[in-house]
């Protein structure tokens, strides 16, 4: 039986909106524990070497301060190892269990008081001393760890004998996360129970997994609550030493513990998206149809964690080409370990690839959507698997035709406004379709309302509101009677809230269950001779509004509530469950994007300026419009962010970030984004999820930097292959 979709698709406000706005929506430091303390720690002021000496007399001494704690009285911790979390390989830092400096900021010791002021002051009159040593941020020449390869036909021979060759090196700078909510936990122990309230993106294996890893403990033992997550953007993927900090220091004072990092701490207490030298050599006949790509990749890392990320697939199976050799290697530099950033891995790579496709497409003289085409594969060729679906094709171009690509100029620098250099430019974004298993719950009451839950994140894209859609309509109900809850380490496991993969997995889990609870209600109803539809095929049965009819014949038919008031049932409750398919991969899975952009370019100051953006996507079936466009006008605005102004400034002499705040870390504001708009192609990719969604979160992100700096580029006629682009860059 096929249920109508009603919600599924609309646009719907967000369930949550109200609490949000009107300050009741409890965020990780908004939770009130009786008896907290405040900790506030102290962090290294050299980017290597040893702690020499720790002098917390002063600190100890001062009204409200219950402990002072370093790596001099701390309890050893057993951080066993934790093979079910996104932990890089390698050593994580074990805070306060030696007296090493890995980076600037380091957690060193940490003072807890009664009130976050005393706390505050104390930590100001700890006094560390060091044996400091040289750091290094060398990405060039420094030795890098073992690299990743690929490759695929011959390079060495195609690339010398192609009638057209590009030999470039692109560049980005370190990129951190900024969200709203500065990461914040609250620890509490009761007996050998841990209970943590935690900013996170994965309440499971995330948090909860590594805290028992840390201290021992087994799993059932610690409990994480993570209800509403103020933004993250992947900087919540994973447990960073202020968890454990705080976990810690509760369980020494016998008392919950606070600790919130404040926005200088978030630029070394949590990860980033890493810099990048990025070689990328082209071979390509005169008509611009690709022959041979090698690119040799080079990112920083931490000496104590290999990080890595997928910077590889896009160069493997975006364009057809015979000949792909790829070397990705790590460079360990003294610095904390990075995390997944928006789009990871994808958007650095798509940038190279498509400001060289920008190059390539000027050099042969050919329009560089007219390139792409000429370049569109059939399959996968990195797997020889075809496509699920790819419609990369018909996003450029929609974008061309609603942008007004045709009326373009195609020579650089020939369009003024004044003193304004105007270009406009686009670039192809591909993003790959992430499931991973995932189990939710619902329970269906006497009254007709629903509570369904799963163990998974909302740090903005409105996961509440979508899983209640999905939820809705499995059960044949209206929006109002579907509670859906999330943020509970003891709720049905999901993965992480990130790679673009919640919607998909966990919303399948989510119609799973529902589907059952519907099927269990439907069963009951054809089974009992007091029914109205009492000997129907099952299969004729549908819901709506909470009540199950013939979908041929509706005033046949009863309500949820009349039926279980009736059995005598309180409720009905399922398990619902997503997995992958076993066996051999039939289909490659990836959603895609054409983003456009104008800038004007002011001719005497350098000052870029983005006018429009306009991002067309293949991303399956859209659940709501409305939180789509949220998405992708979240997603553009990053864009710009990584293309004209995003950028973490390292002083090299001791590591320290120099730019560790909002006034100068640079991010768009509102008048950084005029006109911003986002078109979904129709459609649905069943073969990836039931739902037939492929995930928008990540692609609204991959391919608006190289838009931007390819419409810089056609208003300047400068090629710059270093981001952010800078005024200092085009005087």
């Amino acid at each position: 039986m096929t249920q109508p979709r009603i919600a599924v698709g609309a646009d719907k406000r967000r369930v949550d909106g109200r609490l949000k706005v009107t300050g009741a929506a409890r965020y990780a430091a908004d939770h009130l524990i009786d008896g907290v303390l405040h900790a506030v720690m102290v962090d290294a002021t050299i980017g290597r070497g040893r702690i020499a000496g720790v002098d917390t007399t002063a600190a100890a001494a001062q009204t409200g301060v219950q402990a002072v704690i370093s790596h001099l009285n701390a309890p050893r911790l057993p951080y066993r190892e934790n093979t079910g979390s996104n932990n890089p390989p390698g050593q994580r830092l074990r805070v306060f269990q030696d007296d090493r400096v890995h980076f600037f900021g380091q957690p060193v010791a940490v003072v807890v008081a009664t009130t976050l002021q005393q706390a505050q002051h104390a930590a100001s009159l700890v006094q560390v001393s060091y044996a400091a040593e040289t750091p290094s941020f060398d990405l060039t020449g420094a030795p890098a760890n073992e690299p990743t390869t690929y490759a695929r036909g011959d390079t060495g021979q195609a690339l010398p004998s192609a009638p057209v060759r590009l030999d470039v090196t692109y560049r980005t700078a370190r990129n951190h996360h900024n969200p709203m909510e500065p990461h914040a936990t609250i620890a509490r122990w009761q007996g050998d129970q841990l209970t943590l309230w935690d900013k996170t993106q994965w309440v499971g294996a995330g948090t909860a997994t590594e805290l028992a890893a840390v201290f021992g403990l087994p799993l059932a033992s610690v409990r994480v609550l993570s209800p509403f997550v103020g933004g993250a953007f992947g900087s919540g993927l994973r447990a960073w030493p202020h968890v454990t900090v705080a976990a810690l220091t509760a369980r020494q004072t016998g008392r919950p513990v606070k600790l919130v990092l404040t926005r200088r701490q978030m630029y070394f207490g949590t990860g980033f998206r890493p810099s990048y030298e990025y070689r990328l050599r082209v071979g390509a006949d005169r008509q611009g149809r690709l022959q041979a790509m090698s690119h040799d990749i080079r990112a920083e890392t931490s000496r104590y964690e290999a990080f890595s990320e997928g910077i590889l697939p896009a160069g493997q199976m975006m364009y057809s080409l015979p000949h792909v050799s790829q070397h990705y290697a790590s460079v360990p530099v003294d610095a904390n370990t990075p995390i997944w950033m928006r789009g990871p891995g994808y958007a650095t790579a798509v940038h190279v690839i498509e400001s060289a496709m920008d190059e390539l497409a000027h050099r042969v003289g050919v329009d560089p959507v007219e390139l792409r085409h000429r370049n569109e594969p059939s399959r996968d060729e990195s797997t020889g698997l075809p496509f699920s679906t790819r419609r990369l094709r018909e996003c450029l171009q929609t974008g061309a035709r609603e942008f007004g690509w045709r009326t373009r100029p195609r020579a650089p620098r020939s369009t003024r406004d004044g003193d304004w250099l105007i270009g406009t430019g686009m670039a192809a974004g591909v993003y790959d379709t992430a499931r991973a298993p995932a189990q939710s719950r619902a329970r269906l009451s006497a009254d007709g309302t629903a509570v369904v839950e799963s163990a998974t994140s909302d740090m903005g894209p409105g996961t509440y509101t979508s899983m209640t859609q999905v939820a809705a309509d499995a059960l044949g109900v209206d929006m109002g009677r579907v509670r859906f809850r999330l943020g509970d380490s003891l709720m049905p496991a999901t993965p992480p809230h990130g790679g673009s993969m919640t919607m998909a997995s966990v919303g399948s889990a989510v119609q799973d269950a529902c589907d059952k609870v519907r099927r269990q209600a439907v069963t009951l109803a054809v089974q009992d001779p007091r029914s109205p539809l009492y000997g129907a095929d099952p299969a004729t049965v549908v819901v709506r509004s909470g009540r199950l009819s013939l979908r041929d014949r509706p005033a046949r038919g009863e309500t949820y509530r009349r039926l279980l008031d009736r059995n005598g049932r309180e409720h009905l409750e399922a398990d619902g469950s997503f997995t992958l398919p076993t066996g051999e991969a039939r289909f490659s899975f990836y959603a895609y994007a054409a983003t456009f952009a104008e800038v004007a370019v002011d001719a005497r100051l350098g000052i870029v300026r983005v006018r429009r953006l306009l991002g067309v996507y293949d991303a399956g079936r859209i659940v709501n419009p409305v939180l789509a466009d949220s998405q992708a006008i979240g997603g553009m605005v990053g864009g710009i962010g990584t293309a004209l102004l995003e950028h973490t400034v390292t002083d090299t002499r001791d590591g320290r970030i120099a730019n560790a705040n909002l006034a100068d870390y640079l991010v768009p504001v509102n008048a950084d984004v005029p006109d911003l708009r986002a078109i979904y192609l129709h459609g649905e990719d069943r073969e990836a999820d039931p739902l037939g969604v492929k995930g928008l979160g990540e692609v609204v992100h991959v391919g608006v930097a190289p838009a931007i700096t390819n419409a810089v580029f056609h208003a300047t006629g400068k090629r710059i292959r270093e981001l952010p682009i800078t005024a200092e860059m085009l005087r």
